[in-house]
């Protein structure tokens, strides 16, 4: 694949960047604003358990659905892009989620982490954004999500 070394790393920059968005719309911002990242026809699926969920319209209210009073922080690492195709790419990215219910205002004593695991996610470029055509959660390692 013939694509000019800028494009490449701004393509996978972009893509980059709404990794970190998606945490950062789910812990610091609206969370069903994350359906926005998404392709209209954008798919979030577990395979443990076989959950999908499909569309932007079904993201938009699956997000917006968080409960009250959760509090969370998602760390992501090993963010790696590959761009696929100059308007497709793919990557991987590691997660690691803090997380309470129950929280209504004040500092949290620090506890382990719910869940470590890994997005798989594909890109498409939309009317000139990147934006998650899929995203598949890995979760080695996970459990219940305490109260405060």
């Amino acid at each position: 694949m013939d694509i000019d070394p800028l494009q490449r790393l701004l393509a996978e920059r972009a893509c980059e960047r709404v990794v970190l968005d998606f945490v950062r719309r789910l812990d610091l911002g609206e969370p069903s604003s994350v359906a926005g990242l998404f392709t209209e026809d954008g798919r979030w699926e577990w395979p443990e358990g076989e959950r999908v969920v499909e569309g932007r319209e079904a993201l938009r209210k699956y997000f917006g659905a968080r409960p009250a009073g959760r509090l969370s922080r998602r760390l992501m690492s090993n963010v790696l892009v590959t761009l696929a195709s100059p308007d497709t790419a793919i990557s991987t990215a590691y997660f690691t989620t803090y997380r309470v219910d129950g929280h209504h205002g004040g500092m949290v004593p620090a506890a382990p982490p719910v869940q470590v695991g890994h997005y798989e996610d594909t890109f498409r470029e939309v009317d000139g954004s990147w934006l998650i055509s899929t995203r598949t959660l890995f979760l080695p390692f996970g459990g219940p999500t305490p109260r405060h």
